[in-house]
Formats: C-alpha cells, structure tokens, sequence
C-alpha cells in the first residue's frame, strides 16, 4: 500500500484496516522478547503521522509521534527512542536542521523521509549529515517497516559485535592517529577530529587495505552504509571523510579515485 499525500491519507488508512496480514516473517516482531523498540516519528501532517503509528504498532514497536522541534525535544527528555523518523518537509522547522540537532545530542539511527523522488540534494544533505537511511513519498508501509527493520537490526548488531583483535590497537598514517579501542582520530597536532559511525567504519575500510583500490561495492558491505544498493552513500562518505582528513578536499592526497574502480587509500599505514 501507498502513502500518497496528507489528502489521499485517510482513504489509505482505510484500506489498512482492511488489508491482509503480511506472509511469513512480516509478522515476527523485531525484537527479541525483551522490550519493543521505540520509535519516534517527526511529521507535520498528523494523518500521516496517525497512519505511520498505528501501522507500526501492529508489528509490535512501541511508536511515539512529533509534529516540529518543541515536541520533538519533549519526546527525547521522556527518553531517547530507538530510531527517529523524520521527514525533512516540515511546515515551521527546517527537517535539515533537526537532523543536526538530533547528531548534536544523540548517534540514535534516523531514517529522513522527502516529499518527492527529485529532491535528491536533500537525500544527499540528509546523509552528509548522518542520517541512516531515507524513503522518498510516496512509500508504501510495508517497505517503511522493513527498513526500519533493518536500521535497527544493524545498529544491535554493531553494538553486540566484540572488538576483532586488529580493532584493539592503533593506526598511525600521515602524522594521523586512529585509536580503534575508543575509535578516537587525532590529527597531526594531536587534535581530536570527531567521526561520525559511517566515517569511522569508512576510515577502518581504508586503513585495513591501504594502497590497495576499492570498489564501492567492497566498500558498501565493508561500511553497510545501506543494505540496499545505493552506491553513491559510498561516495557521500568519502566526501565527508576527505574533507576531515586533507587539506584540500578537491585535490584529495589520502582518498584518491580510482577510475571505473572506486577509491584507494594513498599513504602506507604502520600499525602500533
């Protein structure tokens, strides 16, 4: 079923109430036995944002809504939500600037949601800026909840996961430092450059197989940026971390491209 628009929303929301349960593993919940994910849904539109809740409150997560930034803030004070989605056409609010304000506080995974296919520099903005995923509208429920599924899937797996002995020591490159154990970089001068989870997993990419090129392909597992294919957040990733790491991100010393390859990491590491 699709989402439409705040006017088709009702009518859509009656056709849910009437269609059928979902085959096989659609109607498992997420988590496992010991408490439903809590999700918070950012939208103006409070059809939509009814729709979204009572849809996912089927498939057992717990889901609170938000229409602008004042409640948005009330909501994360009465406790910090397992995934935030957001939609970036917000009427008062500026959807980009509650996303810096959401990274400002929080690394809790947040899924942006754009009003039409073609605004592509939004998607792309959104992801700069440390979203984990988006859907443009209009998206059908069932691709949202698998989604979300697989966003929170994967942050419980990152943070289940133990250290692999080579995550224990550090990398030096460059006069850089990584410190993998606390995933801490500091420049030449010793200054620490923070690194969003995206940047980090891109830089251990490099850093694990370096002068050596890379696919984006191999890149796009190695990160799981996306789950889908969607090769460009690689390149979005490589643009974040070149304008972290050289001195002119134009003319890239560290992360060079590899025509119809990928990319390269230029500098040999010493590991310590």
């Amino acid at each position: 079923m699709q989402i439409i628009n705040g006017k088709a929303a009702a009518a859509d929301k009656n056709r849910l109430e009437k269609r059928p349960a979902l085959e096989g593993n659609d109607e498992a919940a997420l988590e496992d036995g010991t408490s439903p994910a809590r999700v918070l849904v950012v939208d103006d539109d409070p059809t939509m944002r009814n729709m979204v809740v009572d849809y996912l409150e089927k498939y057992h997560i717990h889901t609170v809504s938000a229409s602008g930034r004042e409640e948005m803030a009330k909501r994360f004070a009465e406790g910090e939500p397992n995934l935030v989605l957001l939609d970036l056409r917000l009427g008062q609010d500026d959807g980009l600037d509650l996303l810096r304000e959401i990274r400002l506080r929080s690394d809790v995974p947040v899924i942006i949601t754009t009003g039409h296919r073609r605004d592509e520099i939004d998607r792309v903005v959104g992801l700069e800026l440390g979203a984990d995923d988006y859907v443009t509208k209009p998206f059908g429920l069932r691709e949202l909840l698998a989604r979300i599924r697989a966003v929170l899937r994967r942050r419980e797996g990152a943070g289940a996961a133990p250290p692999r002995e080579s995550e224990q020591g550090r990398c030096r490159f460059g006069g850089w430092e990584l410190h993998r154990r606390s995933r801490r970089l500091t420049d030449p001068n010793g200054a620490p450059v923070p690194l969003t989870k995206g940047e980090y997993a891109m830089l251990v990419a490099f850093l694990d197989a370096p002068q050596r090129p890379l696919s984006r392909e191999y890149l796009l597992q190695a990160t799981r940026v996306h789950e889908d294919i969607f090769d460009r957040s690689v390149d979005v990733q490589v643009l974040r971390l070149r304008r972290k790491l050289e001195i002119d991100p134009s003319a890239p010393r560290f992360i060079r491209t590899e025509r119809g390859v990928g990319y390269v990491f230029a500098l040999p590491v010493e590991r310590l």
